[in-house]
């Protein structure tokens, strides 16, 4: 999927994360890391959210760094799409 039918469609989320899990068919769990500061006490905190991405021709492994976008809900958990492996796990 290019940039250019993103743009088409309206302005979805695009993430990027490590690939956690692959054992399911068509289905990667991608971990996301994000940082942010601590209401109170203005620290630096990360949390991880846990996305269930589409990966249609199962070609991501674990430990891939790829890069996901926001769908419609696919099943029951999924809602994100793989747009493309940015690096491949060493």
């Amino acid at each position: 999927m290019s940039e250019d039918s993103a743009i088409e469609r309206g302005r979805r989320k695009v993430r990027e994360g490590i690939v956690v899990s692959s054992g399911m068919n068509k289905t990667v769990v991608v971990a996301i890391t994000e940082r942010v500061r601590h209401p109170r006490y203005q620290r630096t905190v990360q949390r991880t959210k846990r996305l269930y991405v589409h990966d249609a021709e199962s070609q991501s492994r674990i430990g891939d760094t790829v890069r996901v976008m926001e769908t419609r809900p696919i099943s029951k958990l999924k809602r994100w799409r793989l747009i493309e492996i940015v690096e491949r796990a060493r």
